[in-house]
């Protein structure tokens, strides 16, 4: 086992051009990969978010009066799962929009009428699809005295609609680039083996077993495919520290949501992925070699 590490290590050195390009196509196609398991796993968290119980605003018609509340109430909590409701006066929300846009504009303090609605903010309990929430919200609306609702439904349903996209995707953009990495981890294996078919024939006149033979290039291939794993993960995340910031803070406006980096079950799973792949890509070569 000590001599085939060292003699892959060797390889590795005396053909440093070929053993740097399979590391680099495979970082590259790891690195593709990564994104868009980043972009599932927190798409996930978005979607699972919602599901587990989302906020929504309820606008109320200028006919309503605080005495109507209890039976809206009611209302309300007999079409679905509400877990949380408050009642937001007009008066209560002009206030706090004052205050929150005091030191932006004047224009609020010569208002002569309160412009806004009555409203009730409320938190649905969990639901097993978006379509739950909808549905909710529909029947909410088809109240009397609910002017409108505004759960996100704009931005959320193009959001399904970009990640069902953006999923089948990043399915053939993944099995695109494995297969270039396959295909060259293979050929840099094939081209490893001739470069040492002087060597590999003496070995077997002597009798050195295929085992034996063949150990030090699937250990070529496991390094190949270990250093371009974590090549590809180092690069997502130095990209991923540049710009999350900037998009967490944007979002954060209208989504009760941070983007994560990928858990360390996912990080491991494509690292021990990338490894296989650079030993399968030599075992496939040497498999035709060796026929």
């Amino acid at each position: 086992m000590i001599h085939s590490l060292k003699r892959a290590l060797t390889d590795i050195r005396s053909n440093k051009f070929l053993n740097l390009i399979t590391i680099i196509t495979i970082s590259l196609s790891i690195m593709v990969v990564s994104v868009f398991l980043l972009f599932f796993e927190n798409a996930g968290r978005v979607i699972e978010s919602w599901n587990q119980g989302g906020r929504a605003m309820i606008y109320l018609k200028g006919e309503f009066n605080t005495d109507m509340l209890p039976q809206l109430k009611a209302k309300i909590n007999a079409l679905g799962d509400i877990d949380e409701m408050v009642y937001i006066s007009k008066a209560k929300a002009l206030d706090t929009l004052k205050k929150t846009l005091a030191s932006q504009t004047t224009f609020l303090k010569t208002l002569k009428k309160n412009p806004l609605p009555d409203a009730l903010e409320i938190k649905i309990k969990s639901y097993k699809n978006f379509q739950g929430v909808q549905t909710l919200a529909q029947n909410i609306k088809a109240i009397d005295i609910v002017d409108d609702i505004e759960y996100g439904q704009g931005w959320l349903g193009q959001f399904l609609k970009l990640f069902k996209l953006f999923k089948i995707t990043g399915y053939a953009m993944c099995g695109f680039f494995f297969l270039i990495a396959l295909f060259i981890t293979a050929n840099t294996v094939r081209l490893a083996f001739y470069s040492r078919k002087l060597e590999v024939d003496i070995m077997r006149l002597v009798g050195a077993t295929e085992i034996f033979i063949k150990a030090p290039f699937y250990i070529e291939g496991l390094v190949q495919g270990f250093l371009g794993g974590v090549l590809g993960l180092g690069a997502l995340l130095a990209t991923y520290l540049m710009v999350s910031s900037g998009i967490t803070q944007s979002l954060a406006s209208y989504v009760y949501f941070d983007i994560r980096f990928l858990s360390v079950k996912m990080v491991m799973l494509i690292i021990f992925s990338s490894t296989f792949l650079g030993w399968f890509g030599c075992y496939l070569s040497l498999k035709q070699i060796f026929k």
